[in-house]
């Protein structure tokens, strides 16, 4: 029997270097990075894998010119924009995790209503990581608890890690079975690090435009050599 992982955890990385490589534009290479990023949900949802968590903004990501951070905020509108009554039509649920009350309005806007229109469909989970920062959730999950144990709702006596899970902005899903990350870095950049203990990490040194479907199942395949499943197998 083919093993199919329930959630994958992708750290989409090298986007702006795919561009600059190309004598384009950084943004240029963030839109590339969007058109695999589309073929991967597509790759995902054939694979029957359930959770797809994709990393697409990280509070860091403020620091860079303001020029490119304009653009990435504006994708998630088009993106959801030209998306959304396809994954309507899929059964796919958009999911976010982050802090979605400090990005733009027309951005914060887009994702709330793809997350509404979404909330009932049963296949695949499509969870984005936008405006994220895991010591961040950490600290918020922390805040949280106090204030509950403050009002009485909490002891502390009830706090275990099923408790703690339930405060994180993954709350309700399952920890990633493997987290890959594009783009030649060996390391997880402040991404799901409590829900990453048990994880199995995998390092590719393609750019993430360059990181297309047989790609991504071979290097799930990689991972679960010891299991049945072929690059065959997963091909749809």
């Amino acid at each position: 029997m083919k093993y199919v992982p329930k959630h994958v955890a992708l750290i989409m990385d090298g986007n702006g270097r795919w561009g600059k490589l190309r004598g384009l534009s950084r943004s240029e290479g963030h839109y590339a990075g969007t058109q695999t990023m589309e073929e991967l949900i597509d790759a995902s949802a054939e694979m029957g894998i359930e959770i797809l968590t994709l990393y697409a903004f990280s509070t860091e990501n403020w620091k860079r010119p303001q020029d490119e951070v304009n653009y990435l905020m504006s994708l998630p509108i088009k993106f959801f924009n030209k998306k959304l009554p396809e994954f309507m039509k899929r059964n796919i649920k958009i999911l976010i995790s982050g802090d979605i009350e400090n990005l733009p309005k027309g951005t914060r806007n887009a994702v709330l209503k793809a997350m509404d229109k979404t909330k009932n469909n049963t296949g695949l989970i499509v969870n984005f990581a936008l405006n994220y920062s895991s010591r961040s959730e950490i600290v918020h999950a922390i805040t949280d608890i106090l204030k509950d144990v403050k009002e009485q709702k909490l002891t502390l006596d009830q706090l275990d890690e099923s408790v703690f899970d339930n405060y994180l902005y993954t709350k309700g899903l399952p920890d990633p079975d493997i987290i890959i990350r594009t783009g030649g870095e060996k390391r997880v950049s402040n991404f799901l690090m409590w829900q990453a203990a048990d994880s199995e990490l995998c390092f590719v040194d393609e750019l993430f435009p360059d990181f297309k479907r047989e790609l991504y199942i071979r290097a799930i395949e990689d991972v679960y050599q010891n299991h049945e499943a072929t690059l065959n197998e997963w091909v749809v």
